[in-house]
């Protein structure tokens, strides 16, 4: 399965970033991808993502990761909800749904 992910590249304390289209099962850092579709650096603000490439392979099947999906909002590529990515929300969820199997009927 093909994912839209970031890949970052950039010094130590300068994250920037590619956009990339990707086997699911490589690693981010494996530097396996097939095809650069953007770039994004956080330092400077900018996004520049080529828009008929991302919507050629959505058309694919690719899924965007979280981030991306995010991005591509902001980007009016897709339309649709941004999703929550936050690490802080996905433990607090984790732990509402153990904590619900673990009650016992009164």
């Amino acid at each position: 399965m093909l994912k839209i992910r970031l890949q970052r590249q950039g010094r130590k304390n300068d994250p920037s970033f590619k956009v990339v289209i990707t086997e699911r099962q490589n690693a981010t850092k494996s530097g396996k991808f097939l095809e650069v579709v953007g770039v994004y650096d956080i330092k400077k603000g900018g996004i520049k993502l080529e828009g008929e490439r991302i919507k050629h392979w959505l058309s694919k099947g690719a899924q965007p990761s979280g981030t991306v999906h995010n991005l591509l909002v902001d980007a009016k590529l897709i339309v649709a909800p941004k999703m929550d990515v936050s690490p802080k929300a996905k433990k607090s969820a984790e732990g509402v749904k153990a904590a619900e199997k673990t009650k016992t009927p009164a």
